[in-house]
């Protein structure tokens, strides 16, 4: 098994596109030709799991925080990223980053933080646009077909849960061949009209080069007409954040304490109690604050997140409680989320989780 198989399933699942612009997913550390000795999964790559991947057998830490998100000008051992780095590199332990990307998921780590509180009828809070991309082309009529079926394998004509979609319309087109090509039909020299179909068909932008392949394989032309037009559609299923319901409203202390149990939380920080019934949830695992509009757009009783600052708790602004779980212990199950994935993908593989408590932030009570 190489590093680069267990990449292109994560990828398959969570492409790094969905990442964010900040953001730095992917194989931090390593190569992917490397054979796999074994799979260890964790929230951070510190230097002490780095070790523990070492100790088991395992040459491959999948990590959801990036250990390294800008620059490094040197690397000597002066912070806890240049220590990891060293550790890693000496050891020959590949680091793959999952983060944004996976954050970005209806079924990704927010889904788990949903799963933790029983929240049902689950939608994305702020979806992304710019990921569709609407390829228009001319084939004719007897191999529009063969063309669509190409593309559907490829990836294309998903619209949210409804597969192959695609439109088509038949007209008439015209090309005439010059010097040394070798026309399917027409002869050179002079132009030639053909029974056409237009086919569109949309597809995800990362899968763009796959999706010319196809075309270029399935299609008789030698030269193949298509356009490809960018699309500000949202995505239903990719975006930040998520808002979703309990299955009966709850008093908001019932609820705190729902929560504090469900994530094991010595303490937290929380807005105003508004002395009303909690439907409607809003979350975002890791550091939410920048969603706290959308949270109240979205009718929340509650929006659960991390890192929000004094100021921002205004934000609430009487309409709704934030509640402030802390970074780690929001997405603290992500880990099993990236086990659940790869134990699916390769049953048989060593895929571990780290027990290396990452979490940097402590609570004296």
């Amino acid at each position: 098994m190489k590093v680069a198989e267990i990449i292109e399933t994560l990828e398959k699942i969570s492409p790094t596109v969905y990442q964010e612009s900040y953001d730095n997913c992917g194989l931090i550390l390593g190569k992917p030709d490397w054979e796999c000795s074994g799979i260890l999964c964790t929230l951070d790559a510190t230097e002490e799991v780095i070790l523990e991947a070492k100790a088991k057998g395992c040459n491959l830490v999948v990590t959801h925080h990036p250990i390294i998100f800008g620059g490094l000008k040197k690397i000597n051992g002066k912070n806890y990223v240049e220590n990891a780095v060293i550790t890693s590199i000496k050891n020959d332990i590949a680091v793959y980053a999952i983060h944004t990307n996976l954050d970005n998921l209806i079924n990704g780590v927010n889904s788990k933080i949903a799963d933790a509180l029983g929240l049902i009828n689950r939608k994305v809070l702020l979806a992304k646009n710019n990921l569709f991309i609407k390829l228009f082309t001319f084939v004719p009529v007897e191999y529009g077909e063969k063309v669509k079926c190409a593309l559907f394998e490829a990836g294309g004509g998903y619209i949210g849960k409804y597969s192959e979609c695609s439109f088509s319309a038949e007209g008439t087109g015209s090309f005439k061949a010059g010097e040394k090509t070798n026309p399917f039909v027409g002869e050179i020299g002079q132009r030639h009209h053909e029974k056409e179909l237009k086919i569109e068909i949309i597809f995800p932008a990362f899968l763009q080069n796959k999706l010319l392949e196809a075309l270029h394989a399935a299609h008789p032309y030698e030269e193949v007409a298509y356009d490809l037009i960018a699309l500000e559609n949202m995505s239903e299923t990719i975006g930040t954040g998520l808002v979703a319901e309990l299955p009966e409203a709850k008093d908001e202390m019932a609820f705190l304490a729902q929560i504090k149990n469900a994530f094991g939380l010595q303490a937290i920080k929380h807005t105003n109690l508004l002395g009303k019934k909690v439907k409607i949830v809003a979350i975002c695992g890791g550091s939410g604050s920048f969603l706290i509009n959308n949270a109240l757009t979205a009718g929340a009783d509650f929006y659960i997140s991390s890192d929000i600052k004094y100021h921002e708790f205004f934000d609430a602004n009487g309409k709704m409680v934030i509640a402030d779980i802390g970074h780690w212990e929001s997405e603290q199950f992500t880990t099993d989320l990236l086990i659940g994935v790869l134990k699916a993908n390769f049953p048989t593989f060593a895929v571990l989780k780290s027990e290396v408590r990452t979490n940097p932030v402590q609570y004296f009570l």
